[in-house]
């Protein structure tokens, strides 16, 4: 995955899903905390440096918080002191969902889990090699994988 592999799938649609999870706001608060609901349903932000995740460092697999699809491997996170927890590359291609995102004034690439449509975050061309991609995620989007 590279920059110009990310603005294609952000302009003319994401790769197909592994599958499909379907719920509604009332599914998804019963099993979803408050800030858990309004981070992944509802398009919110955590607060830089307060995620669960943001300075670990456990080897493992992270999966979303709403689905459980592995979305991210902890050799692929890294310090991006930016306060949130980055990688350089989804677990799979087809996990993640690719949005513009013009909102605030800003236009960015929205990143979505590709299953159930959970926002985790962003995606910016500033990471470090091989990919130079920096997938900026929110904790309360990911959970890690028990071993």
């Amino acid at each position: 995955m590279n920059w110009n592999e990310v603005i294609k799938f952000a302009n003319n649609g994401s790769p197909q899903p592994p599958k499909r999870v379907e719920k509604t706001d009332e599914e998804w608060l019963n099993i979803l905390s408050e800030e858990e609901f309004r981070v992944t349903r509802k398009k919110g932000t955590e607060r830089a440096f307060s995620g669960e995740y943001c300075e670990a460092h456990e080897a493992g697999q992270y999966a979303c918080r709403c689905c459980g699809t592995t979305l991210f491997d902890s050799t692929l996170k890294f310090d991006s002191s930016s306060g949130w927890p980055s990688f350089t590359e989804p677990f799979e291609n087809n996990v993640i969902k690719y949005v513009k995102d013009v909102s605030f004034g800003m236009v960015r690439v929205e990143v979505l889990c590709n299953v159930c449509d959970a926002h985790l975050g962003h995606v910016f061309p500033d990471g470090p090699e091989p990919t130079g991609l920096r997938y900026c995620i929110n904790s309360a989007s990911i959970k890690l994988l028990d071993k």
